[in-house]
């Protein structure tokens, strides 16, 4: 079983692996090196897992390292180099909603493995097992959006894409300059005045929200994976870890360590 566990993976990384290569390489001959860049970075990236693993000498489980590699290709290549997040609608709220739910995992993993040594037991509930993989899980949304804000704002991206509204309300528009909301509706097109007064009709059927709403929804679908996996974590720590569908995203450690921690700790015994 572990065999063909470890075949499948190894099928799934050398098929991403070949993908990036052709990418990598097609970029060249397009002269778009920024790209040619990301393609190097998603092809490290797709190393990590199997780095983590000899590093950290645990076992990830197929399920987790498949979603892994797939999340990364998906995002990387599929999203950001043949433009998916914008051909393909809901495409990144597809991954968002799948990082919440890795990302879950990963923390609820993380807990499991510490507690697997019989000389650092914490006694934790599954309640508080599954709210440690919520909060992770949140936490790694947050820090994310940061870093797109920050892109966006200090080197002029456009990660946190933008949504064309056609109602938009701000009490910096109450003429009496208090505290209360004016609304506008049926907002058809935007125009731009620039500094040397000549005008711009941007086109675009509406008012341009320059990453606000991307933001919330990313966060919120972020919030509803987390959510998902918590809840499957919670009943999996309740049952003390019977076969589930969350055996397939949590990382365990190598036997022989297993074996090795077990001797070591009767010997203290």
């Amino acid at each position: 079983m572990e065999l063909r566990e470890h075949r499948s993976t190894f099928i799934v990384f050398s098929i991403l692996r070949i993908m990036v290569l052709v990418c990598m390489i097609r970029q060249v001959f397009l002269h778009n090196y920024e790209s040619f860049f990301l393609s190097v970075l998603t092809l490290v990236l797709l190393y990590i897992p199997s780095w983590l693993q000899v590093k950290l000498r645990i076992e990830i489980p197929i399920g987790l390292e498949i979603s892994i590699l797939c999340f990364i290709f998906a995002a990387e290549i599929l999203g950001e180099i043949n433009a998916f997040y914008i051909a393909i609608p809901g495409w990144d709220t597809i991954l968002h909603t799948l990082n919440g739910f890795l990302c879950a995992a990963v923390g609820f993993s993380m807990v499991l493995l510490l507690n697997d040594n019989e000389n650092l037991t914490f006694d934790l509930s599954p309640f508080f097992l599954a709210l440690l993989a919520f909060c992770f899980s949140m936490t790694i949304g947050v820090l994310w959006e940061f870093f797109e804000f920050s892109m966006d704002y200090f080197l002029k991206f456009d990660m946190q894409k933008d949504m064309i509204l056609h109602t938009v309300s701000s009490v910096m528009l109450d003429p009496n300059g208090a505290n209360h909301p004016v609304v506008i509706r049926d907002i058809a097109d935007v125009m731009i005045v620039h500094s040397d007064g000549t005008k711009e009709l941007l086109g675009l059927g509406g008012y341009l929200d320059v990453g606000l709403y991307d933001t919330m929804k990313d966060l919120f679908v972020n919030f509803i994976g987390a959510v998902v996996f918590s809840v499957i974590g919670f009943f999996y720590a309740r049952g003390r870890g019977k076969k589930s569908v969350v055996s397939l995203f949590v990382p365990r450690r190598k036997a022989e360590d297993r074996d090795y921690l077990s001797i070591t700790n009767k010997k203290i015994k």
